[in-house]
C-alpha cells in the first residue's frame, strides 16, 4: 500500500481507552458497550453474521461481564490507555 501510494510516512495509530468513533475496536476496554443491540447493528462485523453466531456469544459476554470473569481475564488491558491494534495513518502527495 505504501508503495502503491507512493507515500513518505507511515504512523501508528493507537486506539485510546475512551476512544468516541464507534467503530468496533473502540470498545477493547468497554466491552460493556457491545450488550447494546444499536452498537452491534453500527459494527460491520455484528451487522454481518448470523443471530445464531452472535447472540450466544452477547450472552456469554454479559455472564463474564456480571461475574468479573470479562475483566479478571483482561486485567492486563484495564490499565493501559492505547493499544497497537495495527491502525495506521499512511501520508502520500506532497
Amino acid at each position: 500500500m505504501v508503495e502503491a501510494l507512493e507515500a513518505h510516512t507511515v504512523l501508528s495509530f493507537p486506539i485510546p481507552h475512551d476512544f468516541t468513533d464507534g467503530f468496533q475496536i473502540a470498545y477493547w476496554r468497554r466491552p460493556e458497550h457491545f450488550l447494546d443491540p444499536v452498537i452491534r447493528q453500527a459494527s460491520s462485523t455484528f451487522a454481518q453474521m448470523p443471530a445464531s453466531v452472535v447472540e450466544p456469544a452477547i450472552e456469554r459476554l454479559r455472564a463474564d461481564l456480571a461475574s468479573g470473569a470479562w475483566h479478571r481475564r483482561h486485567a492486563d488491558l484495564l490499565g493501559q490507555d492505547s493499544v497497537d491494534y495495527g491502525y495506521r495513518v499512511v501520508i502520500a502527495g506532497r
